[in-house]
């Protein structure tokens, strides 16, 4: 392919474990990147994650690295730039009250039916991130090992995916992370978040490419790759940073 203009990253499980920071080695390959081309961030989780996880374990770097910057989460309904001030909100579209109360009494009350409302978690199960609803079956902050062990097959998590929906049909339920559903106003996905940086930044999708770690058939990536857009498919964070290493010399220096 032609080197891309801008490089997207998922975030839990591509740039670092579920949940948690970023290794030094990510930090600073990130950095090099964005002094060759737009780096972008896109992931169903809320701002306070990509700053715990993110921003605040970016080694120092110059004003001019940071502006290259892209964060997208809750997948690009909302978005927000670096600068030497800080993270700058471009814009935030938010679910409103009714569909937040609905969605919350839905997601609660089809998981109770189901058995999957756990009571032994690691912080909140619902969480309102303004424009988006998440359920995470075991909590917020539950450990890497406890949500690998919940699901592996996926099945709890698509049986009320399902449930949830049939109850909301004007709003978007999915999948989100191991544990997690997230419902948002429909049509929003990682598509809806990679055409909205197109437009935010010039740069067409055929310069972009996507790198994340669940970009199959019923992953939360993979409406990038149905979208067109040039992907990268990899497995953990170590691998992230292998291929970043591979990718960095093969793009023009800025």
């Amino acid at each position: 392919m032609t080197p891309p203009r801008l490089v997207a990253f998922d975030l839990d499980d591509t740039l670092a474990p579920s949940k948690s920071a970023i290794d030094p080695r990510i930090g600073e390959l990130l950095l090099t990147l964005a002094g060759r081309v737009q780096v972008a961030i896109i992931s169903g989780g809320q701002l306070q994650q990509f700053r715990s996880q993110v921003v605040d374990r970016l080694p120092e770097t110059t004003p001019g690295i940071l502006a290259s910057f892209h964060l997208m989460p809750t997948c690009g309904t909302q978005y927000y730039r670096l600068s030497a001030e800080g993270v700058e909100t471009i814009y935030a579209h938010a679910l409103t009250d009714d569909e937040k109360s609905r969605a919350l009494a839905a997601v609660e009350e089809e998981a109770k039916r189901l058995g999957l409302w756990e009571s032994e978690t690691w912080g909140d199960i619902l969480e309102d991130r303004g424009s988006q609803i998440t359920f995470s079956a075991l909590g917020q902050s539950a450990p890497l090992d406890a949500k690998t062990a919940w699901d592996p097959t996926g099945e709890k998590k698509n049986a009320l995916r399902d449930a949830v929906a049939a109850r909301i049909p004007d709003l978007e339920v999915r999948s989100g992370g191991s544990t997690s559903v997230d419902i948002t106003h429909r049509g929003i996905d990682k598509a809806y978040g990679m055409r909205r940086l197109a437009e935010q930044t010039g740069i067409p999708l055929d310069d972009m490419l996507f790198v994340g770690d669940r970009l199959d058939e019923h992953g939360n990536d993979y409406p990038v790759l149905a979208l067109g857009v040039e992907c990268q498919a990899v497995e953990g964070w170590e691998d992230t940073a292998a291929f970043l290493e591979q990718l960095i010399p093969t793009l023009p220096a800025a």
